[in-house]
């Protein structure tokens, strides 16, 4: 029996990086108040359609939509925006008329062709930082993503990439004038903007067809059609992140395929020339709790792709620390009292251990101990029991040590301090 093609077991081996990934951000995340969220997987279909919009990819092919038994649309969240901005509005998060800045961390599904960082149920770590309009938000939550990817030493393969698409009526203008330019050349394109030109003309601007990106190249720029105070809010932004030695290049072409973004969209991309490279994705978006039925409340936020942070995790060799630091290796041991009250002990110091119960030779186990990185074991032989002392082997030095039981609980307490 195997999996659905697109979902992955998550296993063991990788739970440790996935905890340490949700650690980092739970510490990061709190010291600039944000508070953790966490909203259903199920929606009702129209509010994906209304936030995320009718003409895009996400709602027109990789929603997993079905009808329940009360006749209703539901579906799987594709993305974790809509559904913050749907639980602002149905707690009244709003009225006390205060900044919210919530994140979350979870499951996300889209019916997408399984690859490379691509899973059909993914995972994405996201924050929100709602009511706010000013520039310092957008650059706060950049900040953060970089911060974020800084403390998992992944920094330096990655790049950040700003752009401003400005309001809806400056877009409304340059699409236009795209659609004018392109239509010169519509032969040209490849398929996937054929299709887009009299649909979401915006969404030309990602493709990754080489004719296609030498036609965008001469053709209109969207900073170009932007009005004083959609450059001016852009110029402030990358004002704080010159300030903040963030680096960070202007994509003329990033537009993000969310219909509900307006002045700064942001990719963080790894620096692997391939289709799937963009690590963490977000914008502003000042309008959409207003758009499905809330007050106009300004927000900007982003989201990290787990499945793709993983993948750069391993590929620059990010190693997670072993948590257990202390291997109990037992042989024969008739009354497993002791064990139990060494491991009481261990617990009083909080110092992560495993105990092996498996019937190896205490050599093997002594290797186990080694491979997995722990730094002492505690080895429990039963003529040392009846000699009334366990021994103890500091791994890396290979020095071994005999401590008396009745004076373990002292020696864990020193061994608490020094590791």
């Amino acid at each position: 029996m195997q999996p659905l093609r697109g979902t992955k077991d998550i296993l063991p081996n990788d739970i440790h990086i996935w905890q340490r990934i949700y650690n980092i951000s739970y510490n990061l995340l709190k010291n600039y108040g944000y508070e953790e969220i966490r909203t259903p997987l199920l929606e009702r279909t129209e509010l994906f359609e209304r936030c995320i919009g009718n003409f895009t990819d996400i709602v027109n092919k990789e929603m997993y939509t079905f009808t329940d038994q009360n006749n209703r649309s539901i579906t799987l969240r594709p993305e974790g925006t809509s559904s913050i901005a749907r639980s602002i509005i149905s707690n009244k998060i709003y009225s006390n008329n205060k900044m919210h800045r919530v994140w979350y961390m979870g499951p996300m599904f889209r019916y997408e062709r399984p690859q490379k960082g691509r899973q059909r149920q993914f995972h994405q770590l996201g924050l929100e930082c709602i009511g706010s309009s000013a520039s310092i938000a957008d650059i706060e939550v950049i900040k953060i993503a970089n911060q974020i990817l800084q403390t998992l030493n992944c920094i330096n393969n990655c790049q950040l990439e700003i752009n401003s698409i400005g309001n809806i009526q400056e877009r409304t203008i340059y699409t236009e004038k795209l659609v004018q330019y392109l239509e010169k050349y519509e032969q040209e394109l490849d398929e996937d903007s054929k299709q887009r030109i009299n649909k979401n003309p915006l969404r030309i601007l990602d493709s990754k067809n080489i004719k296609t990106q030498e036609i965008l190249n001469s053709g209109p720029i969207l900073r170009n059609y932007l009005d004083t105070k959609s450059l001016r809010h852009f110029d402030e932004v990358c004002d704080g992140l010159q300030y903040l030695n963030i680096d960070y290049k202007i994509n003329d072409f990033l537009v993000r395929g969310l219909d509900y973004y307006n002045y700064t969209a942001f990719e963080i991309k790894t620096k692997e020339n391939n289709q799937q490279n963009t690590i963490c994705g977000g914008g502003r978006y000042d309008s959409l709790i207003k758009q499905i039925g809330g007050p106009q409340i300004p927000a900007v936020g982003w989201a990290i792709g787990i499945e793709r942070l993983l993948i750069l995790l391993k590929e620059t060799q990010y190693l997670i620390e072993n948590n257990k630091q202390i291997y109990i290796a037992i042989d024969n041991i008739e009354n497993q009292n002791v064990i139990w009250n060494v491991i009481d002990v261990l617990e009083k110091y909080k110092l992560n251990f495993e105990l092996d119960i498996t019937s190896n030779k205490v050599s093997k186990k002594i290797k186990k101990a080694h491979q997995i990185g722990s730094k002492i074991c505690l080895i429990l032989y039963q003529n040392n029991m009846k000699e009334n002392y366990i021994k103890i082997k500091w791994l890396k030095t290979e020095i071994e040590q005999k401590i008396r039981i009745e004076n373990i609980r002292e020696y864990l307490k020193y061994i608490k301090k020094i590791l």
